[in-house]
């Protein structure tokens, strides 16, 4: 499989985010590389056959979309994780269960059924 499209998210603790996101979320980490000193700079993970990545730096910027299977399940386990619900679950118009998160650095997910 080739990849052409890779969702970004910056953290001032890369580290700390793959705990987060494989803890709340379900992603599996594919591959970290560490600086000298062990600190993480850059980290790969797995979301189904598709992947995001990390680098560090100031957290913000456009959300981040994830069609999942099951959103109320997904939206549970985010929120038992310490996901900031932003978007309770909602049917949206165009078909889709979804809603939206941030994660302990302010970047914004959103979960749901659509996918593109």
């Amino acid at each position: 499989m080739t990849r052409t499209v890779f969702a970004l998210a910056r953290y001032e603790d890369p580290a700390a985010a793959v705990d987060f996101l494989t803890a709340a979320f379900g992603f599996t980490a594919h591959e970290i590389s560490k600086d000298e000193q062990g600190v993480v700079r850059h980290a790969e993970l797995l979301v189904g056959e598709d992947m995001i990545m990390l680098g560090q730096g100031k957290p913000g910027g456009p959300g981040i979309y994830v069609a999942v299977d099951d959103p109320d399940a997904h939206h549970d386990r985010a929120k038992a994780a310490g996901a900031t619900i932003t978007m309770e679950l909602v049917d949206q118009h165009y078909g889709s269960r979804e809603y939206g998160c941030a994660d302990p650095e302010g970047n914004t997910w959103f979960f749901g059924t659509y996918r593109p």
